[in-house]
């Protein structure tokens, strides 16, 4: 089924154009932006087109302006997911919010799982019908029939406009024939068209997406940022580093040398603070050695002094009286 679709699937690379063309002819409706079926109610009546008389139409608001009514439509939409045993995930706080790129994703969904039940094919379906027992519902039907008609009729004038021009552009040129040549330049007509639409739409997107991007690299930072504020490690230099690199208000690329100065500078006071005790525990180290091998002369003597005879001992006793003094002979 299509609720179990991956992000990289090729029905969210359907484009705006035919995701309007679908919802317009299935709900005759006509749209001209997704994101105007932010309220959730176009979504409900997609849904009950696919499983007619499942979705509970009365509790839908075609009329749904601030964010808890349209939460109402959801809810609803949400209880026919249950019903359905859909386990698609409905972000409801982006969706009220009305950004195109969201919106873009989840009607992406909606066409895929409408086509996968029962081929996309709605036969006996009236959407102005079932849409006349909703809130809002028939004054939506009523907007949609308007634009349609002044739709047409914008495009029967555009031909009467474009004779029109045609004249006045043959007057003027038979006018400037008697004059000098000038340079012409066309300029692009104000009135913009579907290329521009497409355009504005394209921008809107990349900036929606460069919004995501800011905010998920804002919020790491924010948490290193309070990670360096612990009582434990705010007095690191390391972290007094980090803050620098953080808290820099140029661009010239200085505060990321200032902080590796300032990792180093702290390295240095360190092994200077550091040397004169280890040249303590040296000559603590060099004092205990000569006394260990002062203590163990001192006990090889006593063992050789005991082995010896009596007369060997009174001659050495004899031999260190006579080395005492000079003055003394043997």
């Amino acid at each position: 089924m299509a609720n179990n679709i991956g992000i990289m699937d090729s029905a969210y690379f359907v484009g705006r154009s035919e995701i309007l063309a679908w919802i317009n002819s299935s709900l005759q409706l006509n749209l001209s932006k997704v994101e105007e079926a932010c309220s959730g109610a176009v979504h409900c009546q997609l849904l009950d087109v696919a499983h007619p008389g499942v979705v509970p139409m009365h509790k839908v608001n075609f009329d749904a302006k601030n964010e808890y009514e349209m939460i109402q439509n959801y809810k609803v939409l949400q209880d026919v997911f249950n019903k359905l045993k859909i386990t698609k995930h409905i972000e409801v706080t982006k969706l009220v919010k009305g950004r195109p790129l969201d919106n873009l994703e989840f009607m992406q969904w909606m066409k895929r799982y409408c086509d996968s039940v029962n081929s996309g094919l709605h036969h006996n379906y009236n959407p102005v019908e079932r849409r006349e027992v909703c809130k809002g519902g028939r004054e939506t039907t009523k907007k949609s029939a308007q634009s349609q008609t002044s739709a047409k009729g914008s495009t029967t004038s555009r031909p009467h406009s474009s004779h029109n021009a045609r004249r006045n552009e043959v007057s003027t040129a038979a006018n400037a024939t008697n004059q000098a040549p000038k340079a012409t330049t066309t300029r692009p007509s104000s009135a913009g068209g579907p290329a521009y639409n497409e355009q504005i739409t394209e921008l809107k997107l990349s900036v929606d997406s460069l919004e995501k991007e800011r905010d998920f690299y804002f919020a790491k930072l924010r948490d290193i940022e309070i990670l360096c504020q612990f009582p434990e490690i705010e007095h690191s230099p390391v972290v007094a580093a980090i803050q620098k690199i953080l808290y820099a208000t140029d661009d010239d690329g200085t505060a990321v040398d200032e902080a590796r100065a300032m990792i180093s500078g702290e390295q240095k006071e360190a092994e200077i603070f550091m040397s004169p005790i280890a040249e303590v525990s040296e000559e603590k180290r060099c004092s205990e050695t000569l006394k260990r091998k002062s203590i163990g002369n001192l006990d090889f003597d006593a063992a050789g002094i005991t082995n010896l005879s009596p007369r060997q001992r009174i001659s050495d006793v004899s031999d260190g009286h006579c080395s005492e003094s000079p003055l003394m002979t043997c």
